[in-house]
């Protein structure tokens, strides 16, 4: 693979992880942050130990405080930037009156946007015209593919030469990227699971053992399925990398910043709290509301979505509305 100019925009966790990759597969690599200051620290320090202790920074990674600049740089534009400021970022990006042509946008961001419910590469179509876009998304928690431990991701484009020039600069040998062209599904599975984990988190709290666990899993799949499906998606990216398996990763690990919020909500802490309390953005707590709304725009049936929703936004006791889901109307499978 020859080498490439890449601009990663977002200094978090999993940017600053993927920038270390793609240094290390021998590509130019720039960093933009919304926070000049902190770009300061990880170009003196080269150690992001905020979100990535232990882990160093590359000294051929460029951090540019120009937003204009770091776009003109970027043959790839990675987008690392939470939902929440993702459209702002897309717009801030148009008034730079860059060139965009030939330009491929990537989003990694696992997040919907709350007043419109769209998907992150809906937002760059809208703000930036006509560019090509990609998801590549997964089970990935960062520290451990920044400590080079085994990962398998995918990404997908409309476009499936794009899709296979970007599994090409992405991969190595501690990081396995396959393709696909199902865009609205694997973009969906990120922000989906995330519902799904808040649960498991909530179950972990409550002491409810590996039983109720694999039952939140394996039901919270098929609402994710359902949902993805009404949106266009193809049923079975949900039972791939970027459906079941980051919905495995994000309900079992510890390092999962969605299931560890279910856990505190469970013993008894306020959401706000939680939130305010760590510099971390928390995608299942901003989404499962966009996600709720898409199940009443959709007609879907989602109780664990409805659940996580009562929860975090209506103050419902999560025992209450976990013994709910369980005397629920009898059906078959």
């Amino acid at each position: 693979m020859k080498k490439t100019k890449i601009t990663i925009l977002g200094d978090g966790a999993w940017g600053t992880t993927l920038a270390i990759l793609l240094s290390k597969n021998g590509h130019e690599v720039t960093v933009w942050s919304a926070f000049p200051e902190h770009l300061d620290v990880l170009d003196k320090e080269r150690e992001n130990t905020t979100y990535l202790k232990g882990i160093k920074i590359p000294t051929d990674i460029v951090f540019e405080k120009n937003l204009g600049k770091a776009i003109e740089f970027g043959e790839y534009i990675v987008f690392s930037i939470p939902s929440k400021f993702f459209r702002n970022v897309a717009s801030n990006i148009k008034k730079e009156k860059v060139s965009l042509k030939n330009k491929v946008f990537i989003n990694v961001a696992k997040g919907l946007e709350q007043k419109t419910l769209k998907r992150m590469t809906e937002i760059l179509k809208e703000e930036l015209g006509n560019v090509q876009t990609a998801v590549l998304s997964g089970p990935t928690i960062a520290i451990e593919v920044a400590k080079k431990l085994p990962a398998l991701v995918v990404v997908a484009s409309k476009n499936h030469s794009v899709a296979k020039d970007i599994q090409d600069i992405f991969s190595n040998e501690y990081f396995r990227v396959y393709t696909s062209t199902d865009v609205t599904g694997v973009e969906l599975g990120g922000p989906l699971k995330n519902i799904i984990a808040v649960v498991a988190g909530i179950s972990d709290g409550l002491g409810f053992g590996s039983n109720a666990k694999a039952a939140i899993l394996s039901r919270g799949i098929v609402e994710i399925q359902r949902l993805g499906e009404k949106m266009g998606a193809k049923k079975k990216t949900f039972y791939g990398l970027a459906g079941l398996g980051d919905l495995s990763t994000t309900c079992i690990s510890p390092e999962s910043r969605n299931r560890t919020l279910g856990e505190k909500i469970a013993k008894g802490q306020k959401l706000e709290d939680i939130v305010n309390s760590t510099s971390s953005i928390i995608e299942g707590a901003t989404t499962a509301e966009a996600v709720y709304q898409l199940s009443k725009k959709y007609k879907v049936d989602m109780p664990i979505v409805t659940s996580v929703y009562h929860i975090l936004y209506d103050g419902m006791d999560p025992m209450d509305a976990l013994t709910q889901m369980m005397q629920r109307e009898r059906k078959p499978e």
